[in-house]
């Protein structure tokens, strides 16, 4: 049975004044200088000692799963083809000067682990860049090709100001924060990810929206000849879209995330730029989108278009509601075999819960 909570589907929720119970405090965060020095002190400690310590390659604030030694390679070759490790996959960013964000006393979080960074990066679903079967999760070796620089994103639609953005001009306009946030993917499996990036409202109003602006669709990118995926699964709809309606997207959770541990995105998550929106399933938050388009009339997405029985719109986490082939009453985080219980939007409904009215609580909404 589905829960009953939340009354008020087209409440527009103001941004946070009060600091939610789920941000870090300050006191907890590994201090900058020790993030910044994390390559240096894992290669001296040496790979067998290495994997015994606790917080090194994770970016910060309690880290505690094994670590991974970060790999070598020429971190300005990014479209290394294939990359020879899975952070390569780094490009070089006019706005490098901007990361790792200050800490302002607002890493969202809860009371857990970051997921080890290598661990991160090496498990993917960004189906643009499926390959080959045995690599269904494991694509950061697919991306040599992708060309992340230069990036735009055009706004259209119900607006005053469209236009067309350099990402790096967003990134210095709104400025950059870090936020570490939980994902859960709809196959079960989960993390937790410290993002660097803006709240989407800094975007949205930017643009401003008319009153008839009730959605909020964003597009991604189609090249086949840079994505394996798109050009051998023409199955699919490329490009990639998704949507969200105007409340869910002004919601102070909702962030555009151009960075992750601390540095610009590798290109297999998402990069340059990417949605995070931890309440929803992971399919959600849209990765290296290109346009955002402002809608007076409900849009519909890529993966409710393609499998309509298995995917809904609103695809808030929901352990009552299981998949048609699965249950979601429990999840996998990355790195450990052990079950943890699913919770209903993903742990923050303290936040969210009021935007919906039950009946749009269902998995195929």
């Amino acid at each position: 049975m589905v829960p009953v909570i939340g009354r008020n589907p087209m409440k527009r929720v103001p941004t946070l004044i009060l600091p939610p119970e789920w941000r870090i405090a300050e006191r907890e965060c590994t201090p900058q200088s020790d993030y910044l020095n994390r390559r240096a002190f894992v290669r001296s400690l040496g790979a067998g000692m290495a994997a015994g310590m606790v917080g090194i390659s994770g970016a910060g604030c309690g880290s505690s799963v094994e670590v991974l030694p970060i790999p070598e390679g020429d971190p300005t070759d990014c479209n290394a083809n294939p990359p020879s490790n899975p952070l390569q996959t780094i490009c070089p960013s006019p706005t490098a000067d901007l990361y790792p964000p200050p800490r302002r006393n607002n890493a969202y979080r809860f009371s857990e682990d970051i997921t080890d960074r290598l661990a991160a990066a090496t498990h993917n679903n960004y189906y643009e860049f499926i390959g080959r079967p045995d690599k269904i999760n494991e694509i950061w070796d697919l991306m040599g090709p992708f060309q992340v620089r230069p990036w735009t994103v055009e706004v259209t639609g119900e607006v005053e100001n469209p236009g067309v953005w350099a990402v790096e001009d967003l990134e210095r306009e709104f400025g950059l924060e870090e936020r570490v946030y939980r994902l859960r993917c709809v196959e079960r499996w989960s993390a937790v990810i410290p993002w660097t990036g803006y709240p989407l409202r800094k975007l949205i109003e930017k643009a401003r929206p008319l009153s008839t602006a009730n959605w909020v669709r964003l597009v991604s990118f189609d090249r086949p000849a840079q994505a394996i995926g798109q050009s051998t699964q023409g199955f699919y709809p490329w490009p990639f879209y998704e949507a969200l309606r105007m409340d869910e997207a002004l919601h102070d959770l909702s962030f555009v995330a151009t960075g992750a541990y601390g540095e610009p995105l590798p290109k297999q998550h998402g990069a340059p730029l990417r949605l995070a929106v931890p309440w929803k399933y992971g399919f959600k938050s849209i990765k290296a989108f290109q346009r955002i388009e402002f809608l007076e009339g409900q849009p519909s997405h890529f993966w409710t278009d393609f499998a309509p029985s298995e995917y809904g719109f609103y695809s808030n986490v929901n352990p009552a509601v299981g998949h048609p082939r699965w249950s979601q009453v429990e999840e996998f985080r990355l790195g450990s075999l052990d079950p943890r219980p699913t919770e209903v939007f993903n742990g923050y409904g303290n936040w969210v819960a009021d935007l919906y009215d039950p009946d749009l609580l269902t998995y195929l909404s």
